[in-house]
């Protein structure tokens, strides 16, 4: 087989040479032709890397390879049959029935997601290659897992800047309508089929367990709640109550549910429907505090345009959850931006304390499980960043 080949900007090989796996198109001296693999080559005609061209879209060559290796069948086999392996490695088995098992250039697979809930694989397919090698990626994990089913949900704003349209597809078995899994000592139900991300936050799962210790004695709001697993966890480890703030209806409906199985009565939990600034806004007019609370919003941030936009939101939404913290409270707060990094976001939090009056003392630093790795030269894959501080009283004027 022949490889075609695409020259690389003299100057622009090293980010390559550092092993970063994307190459945008302005770094191509050859504008390049039909999608497919190439061969990225440097200015004098040295090899640097294998990967797959997609003319239409601004990471033009996503790496494959570093190596000149067929990227075949086999190879898209052996990549999924690695990634599972780590998990296995680094999860134990119940955590492990409920966890990401491929999280894309982390794992050797651009834009491959597959996250595992007992035994139903959601996958989604954010990339040109990883869409071409569709029908062996699905077979790999058929082989693997031997799951019930195998559901394909890729309707991600990716695919676009890719060129592709959204997929729902069901590859192998008969797709439910929810999954029960186990997380700690609680069962959730996963929305498979119309759930946010794949239906759940897997990337959570630690920091809902760190949360539960902390929420004893305390009362606890759980902003942009979700399904409610911050709040479950929270009153698992001895809240006194949680107000759990989501707008979506669906979702508060399957948080009281959760509420309800895990033994938390309507005595220990109030949910509220409606846009989380919008409602912590009037908590903190009518002096409503808590001493604890969980600021876990959506994405703020797509790309590097919206970073300062992000920015003020991450500010904005922190400091009114300020406002309702009690002294002495603990703020858990998070970013799912990749494009704030964690310095950034440290920033717009301390500029929401001062904003607030509040003396704030950083504690610890949270992230990414270990089923959610973090390609060491591709700093894009961090993207969960988070942190648990502890207010003072607010200062005087």
């Amino acid at each position: 087989m022949v490889v075609p080949v695409l020259r690389i900007r003299p100057g622009r090989e090293r980010t390559l040479r550092h092993r970063h796996p994307w190459v945008y198109s302005g770094a191509l001296a050859d504008p390049g032709e039909a999608a497919g693999v190439v061969d990225l080559v440097d200015a004098d005609g040295a090899f640097l890397a294998r990967g797959w061209f997609n003319p239409g879209a601004r990471i033009a060559v996503r790496v494959l390879s570093w190596r000149r290796e067929p990227i075949d069948a086999a190879w898209w086999r052996a990549r999924v049959e690695a990634a599972v392996a780590r998990r296995r490695m680094l999860l134990d088995t119940v955590r492990g029935r409920a966890c990401r098992l491929v999280h894309a250039e982390a794992d050797g697979l651009p834009g491959l997601v597959v996250d595992r809930y007992e035994d139903v694989l959601v996958m989604q397919v954010q990339s040109a290659a990883a869409d071409a090698a569709r029908e062996a990626i699905v077979d790999a994990l058929v082989e693997l897992l031997e799951p019930a089913c195998v559901l394909e949900r890729s309707d991600a704003a990716a695919r676009r800047r890719e060129g592709l349209d959204a997929v729902h597809a069901v590859h192998h078995g008969e797709r439910p309508d929810r999954v029960r899994v186990r997380e700690g000592d609680f069962t959730f139900d996963v929305d498979v089929r119309h759930g946010q991300k794949t239906g759940f936050y897997l990337d959570q799962s630690d920091n809902r367990a760190l949360v539960a210790p902390l929420a004893r004695g305390r009362r606890v709001l759980d902003a942009f709640c979700y399904t409610g697993a911050f709040a479950v966890h929270a009153l698992g480890g001895g809240a006194e109550h949680v107000t759990l703030v989501d707008s979506s209806y669906p979702a508060l409906q399957a948080a009281q549910r959760h509420l309800e199985r895990a033994g938390f009565g309507a005595a220990r939990a109030e949910l509220v429907r409606g846009d989380a600034f919008e409602i912590l806004r009037v908590l903190a007019e009518e002096e409503r505090r808590f001493g604890l609370i969980v600021v876990d919003p959506p994405k703020f941030a797509t790309s590097a345009r919206q970073v300062d936009a992000a920015l003020r939101a991450y500010k904005d939404v922190n400091r009114v959850a300020l406002e309702c913290l009690e002294p002495g409270g603990i703020l858990v707060t998070f970013s799912c931006s990749a494009a704030v990094d964690a310095a950034a976001f440290t920033r717009a939090v301390s500029w929401a304390a001062i904003d607030a009056g509040r003396e704030l003392r950083i504690v610890r630093r949270l992230g990414q499980p270990a089923d959610h790795p973090v390609l060491a030269s591709l700093p894009e894959s961090e993207y969960l960043c988070g942190i648990v501080a502890v207010a003072d009283a607010a200062r005087e004027a």
